[in-house]
């Protein structure tokens, strides 16, 4: 309690109404101070704090003019792509029709080749069919001529003469030819 009791005293004793107010040197140091320090801040400090302000400001504004040319700069990279992604979808679809074509072409290519070697291949065989009939018609006609000489031999009992022999064959091969089976107009 000694220390209420000491604040107690001092209050006491500075209730007189000269110990409220300032007194008139205090007034005017204070107010010397005051303008020192007025002066010392509008000389020295708020000219280092304009200046960094100004530095900051500026350091502001050129961070926002550099974002706002790095956003044109991407936004014209995204047009620029956009542009070559559709050139590149319509290279695509170009290619891939392209393809389509050729594939189509190259179909009907080999459809129309496989159908020329089949003609070609037909017409071989057809040929040698043909070559292989006279072959053996000729053949036939050698061996029935043959017969036909040897049984003209038999019924004639002689020997006949090249020339002869000659005009028998050809007559029974017209015969032959003819009717198909040497009978003409014979029902078997």
């Amino acid at each position: 309690m000694s220390m209420f009791a000491l604040l107690a005293a001092v209050a006491a004793e500075t209730n007189d109404p000269k110990d409220l107010y300032p007194h008139w040197s205090e007034l005017i140091v204070g107010a010397v101070a005051f303008f020192v320090l007025l002066v010392f801040m509008g000389k020295w400090v708020l000219p280092r704090v304009n200046t960094l302000l100004e530095q900051r400001r500026a350091k502001i504004v050129g961070q926002l003019e550099e974002a706002e040319r790095t956003r044109r700069e991407a936004e014209e990279m995204l047009s620029e792509y956009r542009k070559q992604l559709g050139s590149a979808r319509e290279e695509a679809n170009r290619i891939i029709e392209e393809a389509r074509k050729t594939a189509e072409q190259l179909r009907r290519d080999i459809q129309a080749n496989a159908e020329r070697e089949a003609e070609a291949t037909v017409a071989r065989a057809q040929e040698a069919i043909g070559a292989e009939r006279e072959r053996a018609f000729d053949e036939l006609r050698a061996q029935v001529a043959s017969l036909a000489v040897d049984l003209a031999g038999i019924v004639v009992s002689r020997e006949l003469d090249t020339k002869t022999h000659q005009r028998l064959i050809d007559e029974y091969i017209d015969k032959v030819a003819t009717t198909g089976n040497g009978r003409r107009g014979s029902s078997h």
